[in-house]
């Protein structure tokens, strides 16, 4: 996985003003593409989770848990969903001081629908899962439509726990 260069703050502004001390050493944004193949979804879960460690990015075993099982559901989908379409899908993580977001693009142009799947069904409740994950975590996601086509859906997590008051 490679730093693109993208900047610091790929993700909707963080509650008040940032610390003017430059960058902190684990912030940088990182993509990497896969095959939209089943032997993906671990890869990509693997790959996050080393890249988070190697960059000593402070994050609790929870969220890490959380992320890791987004990246999953995400992938997942790109390849049940989007592999006649999209041959390949990207993975793009960014870090910055209070907020970690994954991203999974591919090249399908229909946006998913979080469908309610009954309970015999052994598929179907992943999109609800990232939602409930991300809103639980305090954080927030959505689908956007790429420049050529595609899609990529994101979900930010903030670093530090929010408190409730």
């Amino acid at each position: 996985m490679e730093n693109l260069g993208r900047g610091s703050d790929p993700c909707p502004p963080a509650q008040g003003p940032p610390p003017d001390t430059g960058p902190l050493p684990y912030e940088g944004v990182w993509r990497f593409t896969a095959p939209a193949v089943d032997a993906s979804v671990p890869q990509a879960r693997h790959a996050v989770r080393d890249l988070l460690l190697r960059q000593g990015v402070p994050v609790s075993d929870d969220l890490v848990q959380g992320l890791l099982l987004i990246v999953s559901e995400l992938v997942t989908n790109a390849v049940k969903h989007a592999a006649l379409l999209s041959p390949t899908l990207a993975v793009e993580v960014a870090v910055g001081a209070e907020w970690v977001r994954v991203a999974v693009e591919d090249n399908h142009p229909y946006r998913p629908t979080a469908l309610e799947a009954a309970h015999s069904e052994t598929g179907g409740r992943g999109l609800l899962l990232v939602r409930e994950i991300t809103r639980e975590a305090g954080g927030v996601c959505d689908v956007e439509h790429t420049a050529d086509g595609g899609k990529v859906i994101w979900a930010a997590l903030p670093l530090v726990p929010v408190t409730v008051a």
